[in-house]
C-alpha cells in the first residue's frame, strides 16, 4: 500500500477556498456580457428613433418607435430625448437612456447595483 503524504490534501483544501473567488469573478463577467448586451440594444433603439424622427415631427410617435425597437428592456425605464435644430435637411438626434439593473445579487461587491446606458444617433430631417 502506498503512503500519503500531508501534502496531498492541501490541493483540496486550495481549491475549496478559491472556488467562491473563481464563481463570483464569473459572474461578474456574466453581468458585464449582459450590460454589453443592452447597450447594443439601446443603441439599435436609438437608431430606429433617428429613422422615425427623420421622417415624423411627432415626438410621442418618435419614443414609442425606440422603446418598441429597445426589445427585452423594461419599457419604463427607458428614457428618449429627441434634439432638432432648425427644419428639413438639417439633423435631428434621439438619444436613449436606460437605468440598468445588476441581476447578479452575488457580485455586489464588484458591481455598482445600477448601471446608466446611453446611445444616441443623428439623422438628416426630411420633413419641414
Amino acid at each position: 500500500m502506498r503512503r500519503r503524504r500531508p501534502e496531498e490534501g492541501s490541493v483540496v483544501v486550495e481549491f475549496a477556498l478559491l472556488l467562491p473567488i473563481l464563481f463570483l469573478v464569473l459572474l461578474a463577467a456574466v453581468q458585464v456580457g449582459l450590460l454589453a448586451r443592452d447597450q447594443l440594444v439601446l443603441a439599435q433603439a436609438s437608431r430606429a428613433g433617428a429613422r422615425e424622427a427623420a421622417v415624423s415631427l411627432d415626438a410621442q410617435v418618435v419614443h414609442d418607435t425606440a422603446v418598441a425597437a429597445a426589445a427585452g428592456l423594461d419599457p419604463g425605464r427607458v428614457q428618449v430625448v429627441v434634439l432638432r435644430e432648425g427644419t428639413q435637411g438639417d439633423p435631428v438626434t434621439v438619444e436613449v437612456r436606460y437605468l440598468a439593473t445588476v441581476a447578479a445579487p452575488l457580485a455586489g461587491w464588484l458591481l455598482p447595483a445600477t448601471v446608466e446606458l446611453r446611445a444616441r444617433a443623428t439623422m438628416r430631417q426630411e420633413v419641414a
